[in-house]
């Protein structure tokens, strides 16, 4: 498998459970697998169907991804093919002949297909040993993204009763997992779960107010990035992106109202990085397979936090820090509710309301947003901060709020406890409102007592009071306030209470010079343009050349021989073969120019392991002198070693996964702190930097052993 991994794919290990799965899947059993987008679901039934005989069928939503994935299997030495309504007859006869001669071991098709008799029959003429469900989601009527035609999936179970089921999904609760089982009879199956934390991603949300120029100035700071921006409506992404192009950014919409030329034209401008921003319905799954998406943009409201975090899930595929920006305004829940008033089948209704319920409170947050997402889908995170969202990197300061408590709490009681959140806000507010003024609320004594808080403060504030269980919010399509046991408790003994005040947000990336100072802008820039010829020869988009994250690594590491080339993440033997020399001789020419070094491109993780077992005597014998808890002066010597060779044998051990205590070694913690305070203002891992900012007080042999721990 790993020798397959690294061939075909390029990877010389695994990612957490994908080993698991494919056993599983070799072994004939059935599994569910929930995996967050760009966790490596693809992998689980890609690498399986090169092992397997016979072909493995991939049932697929969307035809763009269909074809993506397939010219990406292409490109490395993968015989792949699909089948959907793009093609005309005679190239679903050539494609279904090759798959009956045994010349494709991965066949992509569309759900709807499947009560088609031709295509059954057909199916039933080769030998499948496979069937990978993707996006299986699509088939609970619980979930976001219901698709009847996933109801035709049952057929599979008819048609091939002993071949294993693979269903896959990004996003599932609980519920939805449930009815994924029963609808495709995976009673049986094992179901792994992996960590639905994007580690990579920042979330943030930002006011809508002058929403339009904030995203100007967004965009501006990733000029040359890819970003997708989520609209309400089909108009909204018109308008929007016609305004950015004006703007001077390469920008087309995208939605199911365009002709399907134009929409599959569009898309395929952004992937091949001839435009660098998609506008997007957000009731419209793209689909897409790009991995080096920057941005994802909501410029609206989601429907749903489940929506949200799929949607969010584009950004960042390839593992390099992306944004997830939301603007919101309670505005936008407003008009969402007019749409689900719309909504005839009472059940649905109801489900969409506590949807957008969920999704305002995600909106409205005060504490971690990835915490809070994880704990949407049962998962814990297990630290109080992740530095990865606005509220944790920005903590919103918190204000005496217990006269503006008691202010709302009392006009909700003045008011009979009978009317929504608008209607108290605009009694407190002191509005001349006609509602207001026929129930004679403005004769009230709480009438007009706010005058230091605008109206939406004094929304975030309630929502905050309810969310502290001292106001109730009762009914759905209008819910009206009412005070709990909790809250008449608060007036009645006049407790004391503190709330956050919404502050702006921090900025969520590093510096862009500390990004650089990791790899060769340049470079980057030479080698995005070769990626980018070639791609048009070949006729696919860039990234099935090479990832973002292989250039920044030839950019960082300068690779200049075949050897060294083969150790960049994502360079697998068909690629070596195919890219290896035309790289190497432009990062050659570059370095040539520049009078840079090639410097050593890490060893992998199965190298590291052989290495050390073959240079076990003096690996070995530094971890033996570690255990005995030996400084670095005492190793050198018995080595006869400098401290500088005894220190990388250290880091090679840590590296390798060794199990060693290095606490002893740590710098006291006085010290620890200026180093580690030195390494985050320097932006990066490297030690010059952060020895010019320490001086003499510090060595070389301390800031590298305190960098172990960082």
């Amino acid at each position: 498998m790993l020798k397959l991994l690294k061939t075909h794919f390029g990877f010389d290990q695994f990612r957490p459970l994908q080993e698991e799965i494919i056993r599983e899947v070799m072994a004939g059993r059935d599994a569910l697998v929930l995996m967050p987008t760009g966790g490596g679901k693809s992998l689980c039934f890609q690498l399986p169907a090169l092992l397997l005989p016979g072909l493995t069928l991939v049932i697929s939503p969307l035809i763009s991804l269909m074809k993506d994935q397939v010219d990406a299997l292409r490109a490395n030495g993968v015989a792949a093919a699909c089948i959907n309504s793009t093609l005309s007859r005679g190239e679903i006869v050539k494609i279904q002949t090759e798959a009956q001669q045994g010349k494709i071991k991965i066949l992509y098709a569309a759900p709807e297909r499947l009560i088609l008799p031709e295509f059954q029959h057909f199916l039933q003429k080769i030998k499948v040993s496979l069937l990978a469900i993707d996006e299986s989601h699509c088939i609970s009527e619980w979930g976001h993204d219901f698709r009847p035609d996933y109801l035709n999936l049952k057929i599979l179970r008819d048609l091939f009763p002993g071949v294993p089921v693979l269903a896959l999904t990004a996003t599932a609760t609980p519920q939805v997992r449930e009815d994924i089982r029963e609808q495709l009879a995976l009673e049986q199956a094992k179901l792994f779960i992996s960590s639905f934390n994007r580690h990579n991603l920042f979330y943030t949300v930002l006011p809508q107010r002058e929403a339009y120029g904030q995203l100007l100035e967004i965009l501006g700071e990733h000029r040359q990035e890819a970003a997708i921006i989520y609209c309400f409506s089909r108009k909204d992404t018109e308008n929007l992106a016609a305004d950015l192009r004006g703007e001077g950014f390469k920008a087309l919409p995208y939605h199911a109202g365009l002709e399907s030329e134009e929409r599959r034209t569009n898309q395929e401008s952004f992937i091949r990085d001839e435009v660098q921003i998609i506008t997007a319905t957000i009731a419209f799954g793209m689909g897409i397979d790009k991995p080096d998406v920057r941005l994802v943009i909501h410029y609206h409201l989601p429907k749903s936090l489940e929506g949200y975090y799929q949607e969010t899930g584009r950004a960042g595929r390839d593992g390099l820090p992306s944004k997830c920006i939301l603007f919101y305004s309670s505005a936008d829940a407003v008009k969402q509710q007019y749409f689900i008033k719309q909504i005839e089948e009472a059940t649905e209704r109801k489900n969409a309301y506590r949807k957008l319920e969920q999704m305002v409170a995600y909106a409205e947050l005060t504490h971690c947003r990835r915490q809070h997402l994880l704990a949407y889908f049962g998962e814990d995170y297990p630290r109080e901060k992740c530095d990865g969202c606005d509220i944790c990197l920005s903590p919103p300061q918190e204000f005496e709020a217990t006269i503006v408590s008691q202010k709302i709490m009392s006009a909700i009681v003045r008011t009979g406890e009978r009317f929504g959140m608008n209607h108290v806000i605009e009694v407190l507010l002191g509005s001349k409102n006609k509602n207001i003024l026929e129930r004679d609320h403005h004769r009230l004594s709480v009438y007009g007592i706010v005058d230091d808080f605008s109206k939406e403060d004094l929304r975030r504030i309630i929502n905050q009071l309810v969310s502290r269980n001292l106001i109730d919010k009762r009914g759905e399509a209008y819910p009206v306030l009412a005070l709990s046991q909790e809250g008449q408790d608060f007036l009645r003994t006049r407790q004391k209470i503190c709330l956050p005040r919404p502050i702006a947000p921090a900025k969520l990336s590093p510096a862009r010079e500390a990004v650089d100072r990791e790899y060769d802008r340049e470079l980057f820039e030479k080698l995005r343009v070769l990626r980018k010829q070639i791609a048009d020869a070949q006729g696919v988009p860039p990234f099935v050349v090479f990832g973002d994250l292989s250039l920044r690594q030839m950019a960082a590491y300068l690779p200049q021989s075949e050897k060294s080339f083969a150790r960049i993440s994502g360079v697998g033997q068909e690629k070596l073969n195919k890219y290896g020399k035309v790289f190497t001789e432009v990062i050659s020419t570059y370095a040539g120019e520049k009078n840079l070094p090639e410097k050593g491109v890490p060893l992998t993780g199965t190298e590291k392991s052989r290495r050390l077992k073959r240079e076990g005597s003096t690996y070995q014998e530094t971890k033996r002198l570690v255990l005995e808890k030996m400084s670095l002066e005492e190793m050198a010597g018995v080595r006869n070693l400098t401290a500088r060779t005894i220190l990388a044998h250290i880091e090679k051990l840590a590296a390798a996964g060794e199990e060693i205590d290095l606490a002893y070694l740590r710098p006291g913690a006085e010290r620890f702190a200026k180093i580690k305070a030195a390494f985050q203002q320097a932006g990066g891992l490297a030690l010059s930097p952060v020895k010019e900012m320490l001086g003499e007080d510090f060595s070389f042999e301390e800031i590298r052993i305190a960098r172990l721990f960082i």
